[in-house]
């Protein structure tokens, strides 16, 4: 047993901290929005893993394994909305940060970014299928499946928060030197290319 879940940490670790679309969404959001909208979207990030385990273990994991029509049904809406952002950022690139101090709708704007994240989680049907391969192998013979799949998903969404944080932490630091209008307007647009190479990706995956 011990040496199972050491093998899950040390996987699920590996999992995390390699760049995705999650990184770069967390990095942006963090260097552009300040560290609170950034720790929003972070939050929707991570959680999107936990409500991905709980389904995959009541079975809809199981579902997008065996029937592609579901799979590429999820695969394709999350590679339109992934091309939606980077072509927003591409064709209307920002030119100034709107200051935090002059936000009067924090509540609302904690809101989206919280979105963001989670339905760019939620979108990845590459997120469902692999842990529909991967949590089974490290589920005890005879334990309950779907609280085993919750409680593996819940340790990724904590070891999520806390690869965030340092990722957020790493980039406030920047943050300021980030902030000139030019800067900002290039950043954008490279992170718009980089969202279309990402909805690119996810499009042509295979299961």
């Amino acid at each position: 047993m011990t040496a199972t879940l050491i093998s899950f940490l040390f996987a699920i670790i590996i999992l995390t901290v390699t760049p995705g679309f999650d990184t770069a969404l967390v990095l942006r959001t963090s260097a552009a929005q300040g560290w609170r909208r950034a720790s929003a979207t972070a939050f929707g990030v991570t959680l999107g893993c936990l409500v991905w385990g709980v389904a995959v273990g009541v079975g809809l994991g199981a579902l997008l394994l065996a029937s592609e029509m579901a799979y590429n049904l999820l695969k394709w809406i999350g590679a339109a909305y992934l091309l939606w952002l980077g072509i927003n950022l591409l064709l209307k690139p920002r030119t100034a940060l709107q200051s935090a101090d002059s936000d009067t709708r924090d509540s609302g704007g904690y809101l989206a970014f919280f979105s963001r994240g989670l339905l760019g989680n939620m979108l990845n049907p590459k997120v469902g299928v692999f842990y529909v391969t991967f949590l089974p192998q490290f589920i005890p013979a005879g334990a309950s499946v779907p609280l085993w799949c919750s409680l593996m998903a819940l340790t990724h969404m904590l070891i999520g928060l806390v690869w965030n944080a340092l990722l957020i932490a790493g980039s406030h630091y920047f943050a300021r030197q980030l902030r000139q209008p030019g800067v900002i307007k290039v950043m954008d647009r490279v992170t718009g290319c980089v969202f279309i190479g990402f909805a690119a990706k996810l499009a042509l995956s295979r299961r």
